[in-house]
């Protein structure tokens, strides 16, 4: 497996470190994830969250129902439109998720070296001796020695609200645990994770299915995250179903790796999929701590060489209820753009947290810094060198448009796209400076109605590093005369000036499609 040298910039100045950070429209290249939930989801607090920076928004089926998230759905449109900032839908399936089931929501407290049982049988009262679970097979899946941890909503790795189990035995279908640490568990529902263990579940359950059927094809969602995905037969029966539900065709599948099973067969995932996020909650679980960076390293690197799209998970867990994340967890998040990632993910910090629209913007601010110092020229090669010769057309246009960009020390790079394609291959090669898709949008027709798509397209690029989507007028189709395409091109520059990221005698690299040809130009500007 490639290991990446550190993307770093030689050398770095010293006093670069204490400049203070500058704000813009676009807060950082790397896109952030936002997992909207009780304390995200008024349209105040979503307006606070988009002006900060996140451009897509996942609801979790984990918890809360379809109404609940459709009203939270609803507050995101007002305050899309209010603040004018795109942002994209992702449904997040729950998959083959083990949970223990607390219907008292009373607090449960177990002692370190103390015995509880997991047990199929719903009947029984949550306690701090029997905790019951939503899977009769765990008996038959795990043995003696085992570990199993069970946590609050998601296994924080804090120690107070997670405990860290062994199996000691096996008992008809119950299955009797030590704990290896005091730990008091709240809520209704806690997540339940047998470490290396197969468990024999659909990846998509029944619920998933209806749920992507129902409020899914309502909602015309732009990505489906894929949860617990272990193999590439995973994806492809999900886009079998999403072929047959209308507009969700057009849904980009996003395989959440989230354990060892998922890991080895990351290649053929990686294939199949549109874009992968790597849970590490769950990851950091299944792997011992030593071989959690590793991973890391070696699946951003080949996700970035597919030109896919990278989302990392569990970045600033402490920023759940503190305004200030840890020196690590700062490290972590700069560390994650260096390696190469699209976007980060906020889960808890989002969702529950106390502070959802300053995580967002520290984790902005964070990413902002540390693509300063990205070193693009070492990340331009490696690529290069990785794709091999002969180029494709398409790329051999991206990977110029780049460079051209870079060498010319352009302010922004201009793609003129139908599908997303072209964009997409743009920001695999990592530029320096933003990247505005202008979405030409392609008629279609099914004999009885035209109409135009586009919409999809802008907003997925809402989830990769750089690419900031504009819909086009669909009166001017992508690869007509060049006097359509300087009219697109003036309302293009006009909102990169609008944006602040354009200024008067600024270079501007323009990417675009005139009849067979595929063209890059440059462009100075006069005021």
């Amino acid at each position: 497996m490639h290991s990446s040298h550190l993307l770093l910039e030689e050398p770095i100045r010293m006093a670069s470190i204490l400049e203070p950070s500058k704000s813009s429209f676009f807060p950082a290249l790397t896109k952030i994830v936002g997992t909207l939930g009780p304390k995200s989801r008024s349209v105040e607090a979503l307006s606070g969250c988009l002006k900060a920076g996140m451009s897509v928004a996942r609801f979790d089926f984990s918890w809360g129902d379809s109404d609940y998230h459709q009203e939270t759905l609803d507050n995101l449109k007002v305050a899309v439109r209010s603040t004018k900032k795109l942002c994209a839908v992702m449904l997040d399936t729950v998959g083959p998720e083990l949970q223990v089931i607390n219907k008292s929501e009373k607090a449960i407290t177990l002692k370190a070296d103390g015995l509880v049982t997991l047990t199929p049988n719903q009947d029984h009262e949550a306690s701090s001796e029997v905790l019951p679970i939503n899977f009769n097979g765990l008996a038959k899946a795990v043995k003696k020695g085992d570990t199993i941890f069970v946590g609050q909503y998601l296994f924080t790795g804090s120690e107070t609200t997670s405990v860290w189990l062994e199996v000691a035995e096996v008992k008809g279908d119950d299955v009797i645990c030590l704990s290896r640490n005091a730990a008091t568990l709240a809520g209704s529902l806690f997540t339940l994770h047998a470490s290396q263990v197969h468990i024999d579940l659909p990846t998509l359950t029944e619920k998933d299915k209806e749920v992507i059927s129902t409020w899914g094809v309502q909602n015309k969602i732009d990505f489906l995250s894929l949860s617990y995905c272990r193999h590439a037969e995973d994806v492809r029966q999900t886009r079998e179903m999403l072929k047959k539900l209308g507009d969700l065709s057009q849904t980009q599948i996003f395989a959440k790796i989230e354990n060892v099973e998922g890991l080895t067969h990351f290649d053929e995932i990686l294939q199949e999929a549109d874009g992968i996020i790597l849970s590490r909650g769950n990851l950091g679980i299944d792997l011992p701590p030593e071989k959690v960076f590793l991973f890391q390293k070696a699946a951003l690197y080949k996700c970035n060489m597919a030109g896919k799209p990278a989302v990392l998970t569990r970045v600033v867990d402490s920023m759940t209820d503190n305004l200030r994340p840890t020196r690590a967890e700062a490290t972590d998040v700069a560390n994650a753009v260096l390696d190469g990632s699209d976007a980060i993910l906020l889960g808890a910090e989002t969702l529950r947290g106390l502070y959802p629209v300053e995580t967002i913007s520290t984790v902005g601010r964070i990413c902002a810094e540390a693509e300063k110092v990205f070193n693009q020229d070492l990340y331009f090669k490696k690529t290069v060198k990785y794709v091999g010769e002969p180029m494709t057309h398409l790329e051999s246009i991206a990977s110029s448009a780049v460079r051209a960009a870079i060498k010319v020390k352009a302010s922004v790079i201009i793609c003129f796209t139908s599908s997303g394609r072209a964009a997409r291959l743009i920001s695999k090669y990592r530029p320096t400076m933003p990247v505005i898709s202008v979405v030409i949008p392609r008629v279609k027709t099914n004999q009885l109605k035209w109409s135009f798509s586009g919409a999809f397209e802008a907003r997925q690029s809402l989830i990769v590093r750089g690419l900031f989507p504009m819909l086009a007028d669909p009166r001017h189709p992508a690869e007509s005369t060049s006097a359509t395409n300087e009219s697109v091109l003036k309302v293009a520059l006009d909102h990169g000036k609008h944006a602040g990221v354009i200024k008067s005698h600024d270079r501007v690299v323009v990417c675009q499609k005139v009849g067979d040809a595929s063209v890059v130009k440059i462009i100075e500007l006069e005021d």
